[in-house]
């Protein structure tokens, strides 16, 4: 497994286990198989479990607590997220808290390596707070410059979290701003997949630049923590969950269809190729597993281990699904 610098965190794989596999939001698992796929990253090397309340209900945190009983192993880091939303500007700080400390309790421990923003950036817009169909989750900038920023540094000085950061997938405009503009978050998520596409999570009108944004983090010296390599299955063989036939999703499967037939032809998954494609793009630190069991982490584990992709077959596939 390599390792890499993810913003102030030096050693990190260049994967790390996501939450949403274990928590069993991309199909049915068992808290058995969960704890032991989580075990079986650590022993492939991976030293980043990427976490949030959200996955499971709670479950993946949980997960995490069973398997190690709050003594995590030497060098393994554990984040966390918040999904804020707009609350009154007095109540910033007592949720992100009121949050971290929930899911503290179910990790065993008593800090996160680093916290994260996971609510939707977006602007703002008169008469209430964030834009088109994004303001009912959204957190707008103002809220974000004014209080969000201020309180997530309160808690790392409160010693309940290493660092901070943020979830880039909200309107592209806003998370650019957030990104250049100090105190900076010490780390983003951003898409990081061969359709640039952020699938369902797309809830604004702007077009995606998850590339773009991967850039402007390298340049401020924001780590990029890549996800959604798979972009929720459009880019793996077949889909493990049922989803309507207009679902962004479903849409990305059919726009792959090229980058399947390329897969095909070189005997390997879908899901492997899409992995060592989103392993290939610059600036991305470390790649984000969905993961839910040890046959799907072992073939991530494979991916990362036949390194990049050579340029012609990256030009190739951008070329298949559109991008060039």
């Amino acid at each position: 497994m390599q390792h890499t610098r993810l913003g102030p965190f030096d050693g990190v794989s260049r994967l790390a286990l996501g939450g949403g596999g274990i928590g069993a939001v991309w199909g049915p698992t068992t808290r058995d198989e969960a704890i032991a796929t989580v075990h079986s990253a650590i022993t492939a090397g991976i030293n980043l479990l990427d976490l949030a309340p959200s996955y499971g209900n709670g479950e993946a945190e949980t997960v995490v607590g069973e398997s190690f009983g709050g003594q995590l192993p030497a060098g393994v880091r554990v984040t966390t997220k918040c999904q804020l939303g707009a609350p009154e500007l007095d109540a910033v700080y007592s949720t992100l808290r009121t949050s971290l400390e929930a899911s503290l309790t179910r990790l065993r421990v008593d800090h996160v390596d680093c916290f994260i923003l996971h609510s939707l950036l977006v602007p703002d817009v008169r008469g209430e707070r964030g834009s088109g169909r994004a303001s009912a989750a959204g957190t707008p900038l103002s809220l974000y410059r004014s209080s969000v920023r201020a309180a997530f540094q309160r808690l790392v000085d409160e010693g309940l979290a290493r660092a901070w950061g943020v979830t880039g997938i909200g309107v592209p405009s806003v998370v650019q701003a957030v990104l250049e503009d100090a105190p900076r978050p010490q780390v983003v998520q951003c898409i990081a997949n061969l359709l640039d596409s952020p699938g369902g999570l797309k809830r604004y009108e702007e077009p995606a630049i998850p590339r773009a944004l991967i850039a402007t983090a390298v340049a401020q010296g924001v780590g990029v923590m890549g996800i959604r390599a798979v972009q929720a299955g459009a880019l793996t063989d077949a889909f493990d969950r049922a989803l309507a036939e207009d679902h962004p999703d479903v849409e990305d499967y059919r726009r792959a269809a090229p980058f399947r037939v390329i897969a095909s032809e070189l005997g390997v998954p879908a899901a492997y190729l899409a992995h060592r494609y989103a392993l290939s793009i610059a600036g991305v630190d470390t790649v984000v597993l969905g993961v839910k069991d040890r046959t799907e982490l072992a073939e991530c584990v494979r991916a990362e281990g036949d390194g990049p992709l050579e340029a012609t077959l990256i030009s190739r596939i951008d070329r298949a699904v559109g991008r060039a």
